[in-house]
C-alpha cells in the first residue's frame, strides 16, 4: 500500500532539507574555519553576507543553473567557464557551487594535474583539448591554459620564447573556440594581499584544511609582487572581445559566488527547456519471487 499523504509530504520535506543542509554542511566548515582566533592574525577586511540572504539567493541561483544546464543540453550548446586566481582566491568553493545540483554528465570540472613529461614536449595547448565539451555540455575549468602567463612563469617552468609565444598562440586559439560554437567565460577571482595571508595562516592551523596548502602555494607568498606583474600583463594580452576577461570580488566568499554565478547566468539567453512528462511504472510483482534475507553480518554496524 502507498503510505498516506501525509507521510510523504513529511518525507518530500525531510528530503528538500537534506539538500539545502549539503550546502550548509560546507558553509558551516567554512564558517569554522574564519572564526578560528589565531595569535596576531586579522581578519577579512570586509563584513561578510548575511547569512539567511546568501541561502535564499544561493538556492534560487542555483535553481537558474539547472535550468540552464537543461537549456545547454535541449539546445546542443558547448560551454566552457575559465576559474583562475591566486591561491586560496576561492575558486575552489565557487566551483562547488555552481556544480552542486547539476547534473555531472552535462557539466564536469577538468582540474590538470602538472603536465608529464610526454606533455611538456607537445603543443601546449595539446593536453587541455580533449577536455573541450562536446554539444550538450558544460565545462568548468579549474585552472586552465593560463597556467602557462601564471604559475609556469613566476616559478622559471617556462621560457621567456615559450611565455612570449604563449601569449601570441591564445587569442587565436580561444577565437577559434568562439568560432566553433564554444562559449567561453573567464573569471579571475580577486583577493587582496592581506586576505590571502589570513586564509593560509587559517589553513595552517585547521587540521581538517592542511592538505590543500602545497608547497607551492606557500612559495606564491614569496612571489606575491610577480605574480601580480604576471597577471596584469596576461590581462592586457589575452582580454579580447570574443572571450574577455571578468575579475570577480572575491574578498567575502560569499558575494564571491552569488555575484559570479549571477554574471554566468547572465551570459547565455536561456529559457526553460521543454520535458517529456515523468511517469513511474508500476513495479511489477510476480507470486513466485521470494527476496532472501541478507546474512546478519554483512549489514554495516549500526553506530549511530
Amino acid at each position: 500500500m502507498s503510505e498516506p499523504i501525509h507521510e510523504q509530504l513529511s518525507r518530500i520535506k525531510e528530503e528538500i532539507a537534506d539538500s539545502f543542509d549539503e550546502e550548509l554542511e560546507m558553509q558551516m566548515e567554512e564558517d569554522q574555519l574564519d572564526e578560528l582566533v589565531v595569535e596576531g592574525m586579522s581578519g577579512p577586511a570586509e563584513q561578510t553576507l548575511d547569512r539567511r540572504i546568501y541561502f535564499r539567493e544561493l538556492f534560487r541561483l542555483q535553481h537558474e543553473l539547472v535550468r540552464l544546464q537543461d537549456w545547454v543540453q535541449y539546445k546542443k550548446l558547448k560551454m566552457v567557464v575559465i576559474f583562475e586566481g591566486r591561491d586560496s582566491a576561492g575558486k575552489g568553493g565557487a566551483i562547488k557551487r555552481v556544480t552542486q545540483r547539476l547534473n555531472p554528465r552535462v557539466c564536469r570540472v577538468v582540474a590538470l594535474p602538472a603536465p608529464t613529461e610526454r606533455e611538456q614536449n607537445q603543443w601546449y595547448f595539446q593536453r587541455y583539448v580533449p577536455h573541450l565539451p562536446t554539444a550538450g555540455e558544460m565545462v568548468m575549468f579549474d585552472r586552465s591554459w593560463y597556467n602557462r602567463a601564471g604559475v609556469e612563469r613566476v616559478m622559471g617552468f617556462c621560457t621567456p620564447d615559450e611565455l612570449e609565444e604563449f601569449f601570441r598562440s591564445v587569442p587565436e586559439f580561444e577565437r577559434m573556440l568562439v568560432r566553433s560554437g564554444i562559449i567561453l567565460v573567464k573569471y579571475w577571482f580577486s583577493i587582496t594581499d592581506e586576505e590571502q595571508e589570513f586564509r593560509f595562516k587559517m589553513r595552517i592551523h585547521d587540521p581538517l584544511k592542511q592538505w590543500k596548502l602545497s608547497p607551492m602555494d606557500l612559495e606564491s607568498r614569496v612571489h606575491w609582487e610577480e605574480y601580480t606583474k604576471a597577471k596584469e600583463e596576461m590581462m592586457e594580452r589575452t582580454h579580447i572581445p570574443e572571450a574577455p576577461w571578468w575579475v570577480v570580488q572575491a574578498v567575502d566568499k560569499k558575494r564571491a559566488r552569488l555575484n559570479m554565478i549571477a554574471h554566468l547566468l547572465a551570459q547565455v539567453p536561456y529559457e526553460t527547456a521543454p520535458k517529456e512528462t515523468v511517469m513511474l511504472p508500476e513495479r511489477v510483482r510476480h507470486p513466485d519471487y521470494i527476496r532472501h534475507p541478507v546474512p546478519p553480518d554483512m549489514y554495516v554496524p549500526e553506530v549511530y
